[in-house]
């Protein structure tokens, strides 16, 4: 077996809860005996793009040498990635793969000053590895539509669920095989529902 590592991101207001698909997922790719960071974030009700930058790279670095490294983004985070492309940060070089889970739009994010810096920047950079997007057709926090908002401008596959929210708990998005399946093997397709 090929052991990889991987960098687990949770989004604005998440503390992670152990009923998430993030919780269950880093506890299977660490019972497979992958190296497995699943951080909290600092001040997740109210977060500062600067310092959860700052984090990002950190939590990368420290995974540097250890075989394929895959980061798992979930909406803030997700245009968090974004952000730190936009940059041309150094460390993201330091992922083989990333996976952008629900990204939220700058229209939702900007109704909330919490988060209202981490509007997705202006698509015009590319993204320094194989990246792909999964989202919800309904997502709540991105109603202009993740495919066209942001997959389409930066030219990255998707996976476009039906009915799926915002892929989190309030969606039933707790237990879901399928993040597992392309976690391991990035040509799973990402359409399959969570386990109920």
């Amino acid at each position: 077996m090929t052991t990889r590592s991987y960098l687990v991101l949770h989004g604005w207001q998440n503390h992670r809860p152990e009923g998430h698909w993030q919780h269950w997922l880093a506890d299977r790719l660490g019972a497979l005996g992958h190296r497995v960071g699943y951080p909290q974030l600092p001040d997740a009700d109210d977060p500062d793009l600067e310092v959860w930058l700052g984090e990002l790279a950190r939590h990368l670095e420290e995974s540097a040498g250890t075989g394929e490294r895959v980061v798992v983004a979930h909406s803030l985070s997700a245009v968090l990635w974004l952000h730190a492309a936009a940059r041309g940060m150094e460390q993201q070089r330091l992922a083989d793969r990333v996976l952008l889970v629900a990204p939220p739009s700058g229209s939702v994010l900007a109704r909330y000053p919490e988060v209202a810096a981490f509007a997705p920047p202006a698509p015009d950079f590319t993204l320094p590895g194989p990246t792909r997007l999964v989202a919800g057709d309904d997502d709540p926090y991105c109603p202009e539509g993740a495919g066209t908002h942001f997959a389409e401008p930066l030219g990255i596959p998707a996976d476009i669920l039906p009915g799926a929210g915002h892929l989190d708990l309030n969606a039933g998005y707790g237990p879901w095989p399928a993040v597992l399946d392309w976690c391991l093997a990035d040509s799973a397709p990402l359409t399959a529902r969570p386990a109920r």
